[in-house]
């Protein structure tokens, strides 16, 4: 299949080129000669020039790379205008999307429980299989309980929020998620960033004079922007020794490190219980949507009357908590496809580290080819299109400016075929 597949992206992209998806977005807007001059006053302010301007000069040479409409469901490759094209951004990291058990799973709870929970789960939303998949879910992890959320977002929104304020202090890695720098600044704690991923950095915060409450650590397990993974050892020891608090976000790591895929911890030997709060997505490797809180029963029940993501959001609905269930069973039962992910990225970040990129830091499924220059980034995305490959491109706000990059991602479900056609790819662009 996986032969067939490059066999007709090949006949695609000699038949025609891919399009960008910038032209049927954005209609008439950015027409040849627009100009903005926003003011102070307006409900747009200078920072939005800066966008409007980049987007419009990636349209006017059909190079925006964002927005790609697929014409059905996410895997290892998809259609996205009528042709098939390699997914290579994909954070179907298990490959478990479009599993027959998993939409078997989803169909049979809508069947039972309706598309919506109609309720917000302090109220009327909780369904009897949301506490199932919750300890499920906590089991996965190894703690005494779990919340969800609507969305990974959203879940570490509610941890911070729920737990800290201004009267306490975070120490965070600089490379975090925005959506943790995000839940700091609304929780409005004292905020102190430390060097990426540099223990020392982090001690030296640590040992600031300081006014705080409660001092909490906060890294990512897998870096989203590097496919790097965090100092944990270090981390936890700093958290002893100076009596802080510690909270990962396991987004990328779940279903992706350890032998098992439980994540950071099993990856480091280290007890579950020596992290004070967990959170992640259950929109990467379990292929559904929203995020969780794992953490002791005690806090649990705190943040489910404490927390206001929790309280004032809709529930999960039920098709996406079958979904979860069932994706966490897969996963507890099929090691082997953590397994078949851990090779597929050593293959390819070993086989684009010897023809020339700039792989950075990346040691998972997160594979950065960092090309620094924002420009030549958006115009070698626009043409992996044109051979039939789908690599986001991420710049600056969420990278560094200089620091732009290819993020790719590599699935369980690729083949060796597939990688070794993107190399091909990548070798043709080099000589470029």
């Amino acid at each position: 299949m996986a032969h067939t597949l490059t066999s007709e992206i090949d006949a695609a992209t000699q038949a025609k080129a891919f399009p960008s998806s910038g032209g049927e977005m954005f209609g008439e807007y950015f027409a040849p000669g627009k100009s903005w001059n926003f003011t102070k006053s307006s409900l747009l302010d200078a920072r939005a020039r800066r966008i409007l301007e980049n987007t419009a000069l990636a349209c006017s040479v059909d190079a925006y790379p964002f927005h790609m409409p697929l014409e059905a469901k996410a895997g290892p490759s998809v259609i996205a205008d009528g042709h098939p094209m390699l997914m290579l951004s994909s954070y179907d990291y298990l490959g478990l999307i479009g599993d027959p058990r998993i939409d078997q799973a989803a169909t049979e709870a809508i069947a039972h429980y309706g598309t919506s929970t109609s309720g917000a789960r302090l109220l009327t939303g909780t369904l009897a299989s949301h506490r199932k998949m919750e300890q499920s879910l906590a089991d996965l992890k190894g703690t005494e309980d779990c919340l969800t959320f609507s969305s990974g977002y959203l879940a570490n929104l509610g941890a911070i929020y729920g737990l800290f304020g201004p009267g306490d202090r975070v120490i965070i890695d600089e490379y975090c998620h925005r959506s943790l720098h995000d839940a700091c600044r609304m929780t409005g704690v004292q905020v102190q960033r430390f060097r990426h991923n540099d223990p020392q950095s982090a001690r030296e915060e640590l040992q600031k004079p300081n006014t705080a409450n409660r001092t909490l650590i906060i890294s990512d397990g897998v870096f989203s922007m590097d496919g790097d993974i965090c100092c944990l050892p270090d981390l936890v020891a700093l958290k002893k020794e100076f009596g802080c608090f510690l909270l990962i976000d396991e987004a990328h790591a779940t279903g992706v490190l350890g032998a098992t895929g439980r994540g950071t911890d099993e990856h480091f030997g280290i007890a579950t219980s020596e992290v004070d709060i967990w959170t992640g997505s259950l929109a990467k490797s379990i292929p559904s949507n929203g995020g969780f809180i794992a953490v002791s029963q005690e806090v649990a029940i705190f943040l489910q009357h404490a927390s206001s993501p929790y309280i004032f959001s809709a529930a999960v609905p039920a098709a996406s908590v079958a979904a979860i269930a069932k994706g966490v069973e897969i996963l507890k039962s099929e090691p082997e496809r953590v397994t078949r992910l851990r090779r597929n990225g050593d293959f390819l970040r070993a086989g684009l580290q010897k023809l020339g990129y700039d792989t950075g830091l990346s040691e998972t499924a997160v594979i950065p080819v960092v090309l620094k220059d924002e420009a030549r980034t958006a115009l070698f995305a626009r043409r992996l299109r044109d051979h039939g490959i789908i690599a986001a491109p991420v710049m600056f706000p969420a990278v560094s400016q200089g620091l732009a990059r290819l993020r790719l991602c590599v699935t369980a479900a690729h083949t060796m075929d597939h990688l070794e056609f993107v190399l091909d790819v990548f070798r043709k662009m080099a000589a470029e």
